[in-house]
């Protein structure tokens, strides 16, 4: 199968080049290993079934042989073998050198390693996530969001429709299903998700739980995604779908357990500064780390999101949260969300490390567009401009087809024509 270049390749190299090793951490089956392989010059597998039980023997013993090998070198899955932690960081203090190792993972170890190093300083992480529109060559990528940092002028048409967001929101961001006949690229997204139910959160932290419960909550998550529903709100939801529910301590220990594994990724608050004394909100908006989880969870596909656009907008959100992030890792910046008590909210605010920020709508159809262009320009007015820079720039990220600049200087951008 071709390899697809990913955002990722730079930013690990640029990782590699700055540090004795790196962690790439991310959900199964979004190219981790993949990825890591188009820059290791060795690799370890931990959990092929010829060696497996001869590594983990050797990481228990003498793990420092397992790094023997050309470098950059590949340790896939090394949480299998916590220890290894330890004698990587060891190795790139003895080395001191950059570019030594790549760890890849798709869980956070649950086995005791409260006496490991951190890794500070020696072993930076980065996330991987499923694949961008611009990455799966959906998006014709005639606008850039690094430029949009720039001021840059715009003008593009995107080449999707409507029932091709549709596919694409249920289909996400896997690797294995790009381009594949839609049946099969479908099924990807069912087929990790019934991984992750009947076996994945149990490894998670060793905890076995009830995969029909398991499902029940994953339903529940879903028709709650792109909001900051509480954990009171999912289980009342599960329990009038279900009497037999889980309380809320439960629900929390199964949403940290697909946050282990990279299933769940919440939205943090954005905390500007404010000319008034409006409260914002801090809580996390729900997300999982893929739009077709959603549509999996709910047992739906593109067709059922066409008869239903009000669904299919909370999906789409999702989807472009998804990019956002991707794109965000390029320009090294982050994606938040705003909102205050007075219910004046922005979906996405895509925040750099130098300060710069953009304010983003995110709105399925073009009727939307006038609204969300004057909720940015309220949102500018009760900033404080003298403790914080002006936003760089304000934008709907549509699913429309065309990209161009208001009168006012909103960008109008469609999902279909944006890169990183």
């Amino acid at each position: 199968m071709a390899y697809y270049k990913r955002i990722a390749d730079q930013v690990l190299q640029d990782r590699l080049d700055a540090n004795g090793a790196v962690l790439i951490q991310g959900a199964k089956w979004c190219g981790k290993t993949t990825t890591a392989l188009q820059i290791a010059k060795s690799s370890l597998f931990m959990q092929d079934p010829q060696t497996r039980e001869q590594n983990l023997r050797l990481a228990d013993i003498d793990p420092m042989f397992l790094l023997e090998g050309d470098i950059p070198r590949l340790l896939d899955e090394w949480q299998l073998a916590p220890k290894l932690w330890d004698a990587v960081r060891f190795a790139v203090d003895q080395r001191n050198d950059f570019g030594q190792f790549i760890l890849t993972g798709s869980a956070v170890p649950f086995a005791d390693m409260s006496t490991s190093h951190s890794g500070t300083g020696r072993i930076a992480r980065m996330t991987m996530r499923p694949m961008s529109l611009f990455e799966s060559e959906d998006s014709n990528a005639q606008v850039s969001l690094r430029d949009l940092f720039q001021k840059a002028q715009i003008r593009a048409k995107a080449e999707l429709s409507l029932t091709d967001i549709a596919f694409l929101i249920c289909r996400g961001g896997w690797p294995s299903a790009i381009n594949r006949s839609e049946k099969i690229a479908l099924r990807q997204a069912i087929d990790y998700l019934e991984g992750v139910i009947e076996s994945d959160i149990s490894r998670a932290d060793g905890v076995s739980r009830n995969p029909m419960r398991v499902r029940m909550l994953l339903r529940s998550y879903a028709r709650m995604i792109g909001t900051q529903a509480s954990i009171t709100s999912i289980r009342e939801d599960m329990v009038s779908n279900d009497r037999d529910s889980l309380d809320k301590d439960t629900i929390s220990s199964y949403i940290s357990a697909l946050k282990l594994i990279f299933v769940i990724e919440e939205l943090e608050a954005w905390i500007p500064n404010l000319r008034s004394r409006t409260a914002i909100r801090t809580s996390n908006t729900r997300f999982f780390v893929d739009p077709s989880i959603a549509s999996s969870s709910l047992r739906i596909g593109p067709m059922d999101l066409i008869n239903d656009l009000k669904t299919m907008g909370f999906l789409f959100e999702s989807l472009c949260i998804r990019d956002l992030r991707v794109y965000a890792d390029a320009l090294e910046g982050d994606v938040y969300r705003y909102r205050d008590a007075n219910g004046l909210e922005c979906d996405a605010v895509v925040h750099l490390r130098d300060g710069r920020y953009g304010l983003i709508e995110i709105k399925l159809g073009g009727s939307e567009i006038e609204p969300a262009a004057k909720n940015l320009l309220k949102i500018v007015d009760i900033l404080d401009t003298t403790r914080m820079k002006e936003p760089s720039f304000l934008m709907v990220l549509t699913g429309t087809q065309y990209a161009y600049q208001r009168e006012d200087g909103v960008y109008v951008v469609p999902v279909g024509c944006l890169r990183d």
